[in-house]
């Protein structure tokens, strides 16, 4: 709700999201930068407010950490950290983005799917029952907990970004994601707030 803000969004994509996210930042005057591939972003309207980004972040564009360190009042990351977490080096990630964060700005890193909680839900009895339902199989879900799933997100690794920032003198927390999200049941966000 605040005013003439910088705005940065890493992987936006080209779905209804990010054009949700323009309306908004026209609406309240804000700065935005568009980070992705020149493929989408070309899919995405260019406007007088928006600085369309094309590069791999954050290796690719060097340049956008000396003109904005200490400048993004918000940063926004949506379905993109099992991307990161699979291509390149997570921390690398996170510790790039956090010095762009000025005073009292946030990093929402959003829809996290966090294998952990996945397994919780399918071991409550709602779980059980969403799972007989979708695959029409009067059979509970195979879950096994304490066991090495390499290359999976779960919550060490939630717990790792969330103190790995806490460390660095972020406030940080896991949240829930809203019941009417599709997948609730096994996803989280990560809220980073520079005090």
């Amino acid at each position: 709700k605040k005013k003439k803000q910088v705005v940065m969004d890493i992987g936006p994509g080209c779905s209804d999201l990010p054009h949700m996210i323009i309306e908004l930042c026209r609406k309240n005057q804000h700065s935005l930068i568009l980070v992705d591939s020149k493929e989408m972003l070309s899919n995405l309207p260019d406007e007088s407010f928006i600085t369309k980004v094309p590069c791999y972040y954050p290796e690719e564009c060097p340049w956008i950490f000396e003109k904005y360190f200490n400048k993004i009042n918000v940063i926004l990351s949506y379905s993109v950290l099992h991307y990161i977490f699979t291509e390149q080096n997570l921390f690398n990630f996170v510790d790039m983005s956090l010095s762009l964060l000025a005073d009292e700005g946030e990093f929402l890193i959003g829809d996290i799917p966090n294998v952990s909680k996945r397994k919780r839900f399918f071991n409550s009895p709602n779980g059980i029952k969403y799972h007989k339902l979708f695959t029409g199989k009067n059979e509970k879900p195979d879950i096994q907990y304490n066991t090495s799933e390499p290359g999976i997100i779960d919550d060490a690794i939630m717990f790792s970004i969330m103190m790995r920032c806490r460390n660095a003198g972020f406030d940080s927390f896991i949240l829930p994601q809203a019941n009417d999200l599709p997948m609730a049941n096994r996803r989280e966000d990560i809220l980073i707030i520079k005090p």
